[in-house]
């Protein structure tokens, strides 16, 4: 009972995203090929959203659950992984039509297939997981 305002935020969040379409993989597919501006609105929203929310939380107006102040630690720098790490993550929400969210509300409205998407992101992360040690960071 302790985690249930998380789930029912992520019910809510699943549906906003079915019904703006946002997990349509012709939207997906518009979006790659620049024929629309739907799917670029709404991860615009997202991005400004977050930059704000992260601001607002970083000058102390914004605290957390238990009432401590949010902080988000500094990323290393190196722009190289996140070219590289940006590309694969756009090949496979290219090549697969949703992104690690939206994976899960497409087998929540009974797109079958997307269990072998699912279970394929499992193994590629548990691989990741094991090389992790043995890449360039």
């Amino acid at each position: 009972m302790k985690f249930i305002k998380f789930l029912l935020v992520g019910i809510v969040f699943g549906i906003l995203l079915v019904k703006s379409e946002a997990v349509s993989w012709y939207r997906i597919y518009e979006m790659f090929r620049f024929q629309s501006f739907h799917m670029y609105g709404i991860i615009g929203t997202a991005v400004i959203s977050g930059i704000l929310f992260l601001q607002i939380s970083k000058r102390g107006y914004i605290k957390s659950i238990k009432g401590a102040d949010i902080f988000v630690p500094k990323k290393d720098n190196g722009i190289t992984r996140y070219i590289v790490g940006g590309i694969i993550f756009g090949l496979g929400w290219a090549l697969i039509g949703a992104c690690p969210g939206p994976m899960y509300i497409l087998l929540g409205t009974g797109v079958s297939s997307m269990l072998i998407v699912i279970a394929a992101a499992i193994v590629g992360t548990f691989i990741y997981g094991m090389l992790k040690s043995k890449l360039p960071h």
